[in-house]
């Protein structure tokens, strides 16, 4: 395996990847907690995994997601440095271990974990990442999530309704988007990467046609001065979430003319269809070579 999957793996699963484990062999207690405001007892928390968003007030705590097992104990401290009420909710915005890999703990301390059923459908048995040749193994009972929705649900917390709802085949099949309505932020998953190529998880019935769909919603929904949290990446507003937009349907359109013309996964690779976009978009750990060639493995099996 190379370097740059090694890489993949430690950001995407948590410590139970069948026959090795990266994720566990990351330095923990050298990862920093960092908590940027977005609202009045809204926050963005940033550490190793994907980024947090967390709300606080009278109701309690609410929690979009909750990165790694080994982590929590430094996300509680930076959440006790906020408010050192009750954690009522987790939401997880889809089911890999960067994102879920706390919910057992999470639970330990009395938090509700809420997820599209397929998000428990998938870490209820073993999964297997295709672009990574790696099994998962199912993940315990106390780390699934109690409540499961199919489109979306809403829950009226600390004077904000936080809305959240699913998207369809797009980083996976089980992704879901959490609108923090009377805050004017919203929170996209891993369905948008900020800054940097996404990874779309294929075997998990992602597509990118799916995120594209995704993100001409949400920019049909959100304002101008919308926060908008990735599940990776920097923070940004409503242009940024357009910025990827333009990116991604460049590129799809350039694969898909090379994978009509019957080229081949090297031929589309070597033809360097993100070329123009590689300096903006290339500086995260998937670069515009595994990036072509995941999206001509997705489309490939739509135009053949």
């Amino acid at each position: 395996m190379n370097c740059r999957a090694l890489v993949m793996i430690g950001v995407i699963l948590s410590g139970t990847v069948i026959g090795g484990s990266p994720a566990q062999a990351q330095d923990w207690d050298a990862v920093e907690i960092e908590t940027t405001p977005l609202a009045p007892g809204l926050y963005m928390l940033t550490g190793r995994g994907g980024n947090l968003a967390i709300s606080i007030g009278d109701d309690g705590i609410f929690l979009v997601d909750d990165q790694y097992a080994p982590l929590t104990e430094q996300i509680l401290a930076a959440i006790r440095e906020l408010d050192d009420g009750p954690i009522r909710f987790v939401i997880n915005t889809h089911w890999h271990g960067d994102h879920t890999g706390g919910n057992e703990n999470m639970g330990e301390v009395g938090a509700l974990i809420v997820a599209h059923d397929n998000v428990r459908r998938r870490m209820s048995v073993e999964q297997f990442i295709e672009a990574y040749d790696m099994r998962v193994e199912a993940s315990p009972e106390a780390a699934l999530p109690v409540v499961t929705f199919s489109e979306d649900v809403t829950f009226h917390l600390n004077g904000d309704e936080i809305h959240a709802f699913h998207i369809q085949h797009a980083h996976t099949d089980g992704d879901a988007a959490v609108m923090f309505r009377n805050s004017n932020v919203l929170h996209m998953g891993d369905v948008y990467f900020g800054g940097i190529y996404p990874f779309v998880d294929l075997s998990s019935g992602g597509s990118v046609d799916g995120i594209i769909a995704a993100v001409r919603n949400a920019l049909n929904m959100i304002a101008d001065d919308t926060q908008v949290v990735p599940g990776h990446g920097t923070l940004s507003r409503k242009q940024g979430l357009a910025d990827y937009l333009e990116m991604l349907e460049d590129i799809r359109g350039r694969i898909a003319e090379l994978v009509a013309a019957g080229k081949t996964r090297d031929e589309v690779i070597a033809a360097k269809p993100t070329a123009a976009w590689d300096d903006a978009w290339g500086g995260g750990w998937i670069d515009g070579d595994e990036f072509a060639g995941t999206l001509y493995d997705d489309l490939s099996r739509k135009i053949n």
